[in-house]
């Protein structure tokens, strides 16, 4: 868990997001102007190592209801649902009703290398900030 306040971890996340942190299937839609784009998995996954909750998922779809894919998001005991990525959407993309997503122990099993690097940036920014968090499966002091 993490001794720095929610506001300053998510703008530690925010501010680590890159091409490097996006999911694959969306990095061709990636860019610095929708750096939300693709983050979505792993935002949620290190928001719930720091805060817990539940982590929510929703399917999204087109405006003509073909799918386009999952979105991920999470339910924190002291603020609520909080998505930190919800404005990468499009207006032709449509996220439906969440369900609470059980979470496999250790990284998500699609985007490991995307979780530890934004895991590992977040973890870098909060050291040198004098906090501490145990962060995915790095833990700083």
């Amino acid at each position: 868990m993490s001794s720095a306040p929610f506001p300053e971890i998510a703008s530690l996340i925010v501010e680590s997001w890159s091409i490097e942190t996006c999911d694959p299937t969306d990095a061709s839609l990636w860019s610095p102007t929708n750096a939300a784009r693709g983050q979505c998995v792993a935002t949620a996954f290190l928001l719930h190592d720091l805060f817990g909750g539940d982590l929510l998922e929703a399917t999204v779809t087109g405006a003509d209801g073909s799918a386009q894919g999952f979105h991920y998001w999470n339910r924190l005991p002291e603020h609520g649902e909080i998505d930190l990525t919800l404005h990468q959407f499009q207006d032709n993309e449509v996220v439906g009703d969440p369900i609470v997503f059980a979470r496999p122990d250790g990284p998500p099993s699609n985007g490991v290398s995307q979780y530890r690097t934004l895991a590992e940036r977040v973890a870098r920014r909060l050291a040198e900030r004098g906090a501490h968090a145990h962060v995915g499966s790095v833990a700083t002091t």
